[in-house]
């Protein structure tokens, strides 16, 4: 069994808008950080948007602090520092969305989360991306393969979790997380890396 033991690890913890997954995510934030990793939250404008929508900002960025002892990085010149400041030792984007991951696989450095992305693997660090979206087995299934087959990116297992109703959705498991850090830290892919995520019935 690995050990789970993140003592002295710095993660760089972006967020992304799939805001149903963002509470569940920053839970594994906080039990990183519980296990010795000092966690920096970095959000995309577009998370600080829906919360602020749903009137949840205030309640975002205080669970944010308590985990960080700061607010959220928001901007593109506090993610750029990543690179030449080799601030992490681990990128984290839990969750990320089809949009996200379209733009990581395309280049596009748009926000605070690619930028964070793009700056850490220049320093030639492990990415750990916890996908979440409704496209991944429709245009967006070429950007998964793209990042598949991308040298320092690693992946929270998936599956399709309503292949019913939504065929193209994929969705990472969570509470694999943690463990999926730990290997892509010792540069390994966590396998599986396709795993049911349908609920039985």
């Amino acid at each position: 069994m690995m050990r789970m033991d993140l003592q002295g690890i710095s993660i760089g913890y972006c967020l992304t808008a799939a805001y149903h997954k963002v509470g569940a995510a920053l839970d594994v934030a906080l039990a990183a950080q519980q296990l010795g990793a000092k966690v920096t939250v970095v959000a995309s404008p577009m998370t600080l948007e829906i919360a602020g929508r749903a009137n949840r900002l205030d309640e975002l960025n205080t669970r944010i602090a308590g985990i960080c002892g700061r607010g959220p990085w928001t901007t593109v010149s506090e993610a750029e520092r990543t690179g030449p400041g080799r601030l992490f030792d681990l990128v984290v984007v839990a969750p990320c969305t089809g949009n996200t991951l379209a733009r990581i696989a395309n280049a596009i450095t748009d926000g605070p989360v690619t930028m964070a992305v793009k700056a850490h693997l220049r320093n030639q660090r492990p990415v750990l991306l916890s996908i979440s979206t409704n496209d991944g087995l429709g245009l967006n299934a070429r950007n998964l393969g793209t990042l598949l087959n991308t040298r320092h990116m690693y992946f929270v297992p998936f599956g399709q979790d309503n292949p019913a109703d939504k065929p193209n959705s994929l969705d990472a498991d969570l509470e694999l997380l943690l463990p999926a850090a730990l290997a892509a830290l010792a540069g390994k892919q966590l396998q599986p890396v396709l795993i049911s995520r349908t609920k039985p019935g």
